[in-house]
């Protein structure tokens, strides 16, 4: 009975350690649909809580997609959200106020979650859809990875032991999945990589189904064909990382 309750409450203890190492956040959502006559503007994403560098360095590098993505005007340098979100409108009421009779309405749409979080890291992932005229609108996800006990943003590959070994291991599930020939180039079955050679994305990140790849719009294929997207599931990926204890 003594050792049950020792083993109860060492139970309790280590549930307890692993909710205090959770970052908490709250979602933040900013919209202008007070104003009738403005473009739509949605968006939310997470905001880390506590008052630490971990958080400051989430904050900051989330605000500042947000605002990357919201500036139409590239002699602008917003320093809010709110102000980006001005800038948007602002692009949109030149355009109307050149072409009175054009009738586009812009949006911007930015929805903001974590994707992934442990003892060690956490990634932010923001998918985000554009439209400001033309034919369609243009939609993208970008990764934000967090290193916990460095509390700062880390680039993807420092993820892992050696960077070219990773990315012979990688092109060789991504020929796998699309049906490529491995004796010839990546792009022989009509992908666009530059050079024809492949490359690790911009953007890779956790999730809850394991380590994404995610190409964008343009970036390795046509507008048409979407988002290419590649898992790895954790144990396949575990031998490749720096940090294993995922």
């Amino acid at each position: 009975m003594k050792k049950a309750l020792i083993l109860f409450f060492l139970a309790l203890t280590s549930l307890s350690c692993e909710k205090k190492e959770q970052v908490v956040f709250e979602n933040i959502i900013l919209s202008n649909e007070d104003c009738n006559e403005c473009p739509t503007i949605s968006i939310i994403f997470p905001y880390a809580l506590e008052e630490n560098k971990l958080c400051s360095s989430i904050n900051t590098a989330i605000k500042e997609e947000i605002i990357e993505r919201l500036t139409f005007d590239d002699d602008l340098a917003p320093d809010s959200i709110e102000k980006a979100m001005d800038s948007f409108s602002s692009g949109y009421f030149d355009l109307k106020k050149a072409f009175p009779d054009a009738e586009v309405g812009w949006e911007a749409k930015i929805d903001g979650v974590v994707s992934y979080e442990d003892g060690k890291y956490i990634t932010i992932q923001l998918n985000t859809y554009i439209f400001s005229g033309g034919a369609h609108g243009y939609e993208s996800t970008q990764f934000l990875n967090f290193d916990k006990k460095n509390q700062t943003e880390i680039a993807p590959e420092e993820f892992f032991k050696d960077i070219e070994d990773f990315t012979s291991f990688a092109e060789k599930k991504f020929r796998k999945q699309h049906d490529i020939p491995f004796d010839k180039g990546i792009n022989s079955t009509g992908f666009m990589f530059p050079e024809d050679y492949f490359v690790l994305p911009e953007n890779m990140g956790f999730t809850k189904e394991g380590f994404q790849f995610w190409y964008n719009q343009y970036e390795i294929a046509s507008y048409a064909d979407g988002a290419i997207t590649l898992v790895f599931s954790f144990d396949e990926i575990k031998k490749y990382l720096l940090n294993k204890n995922i």
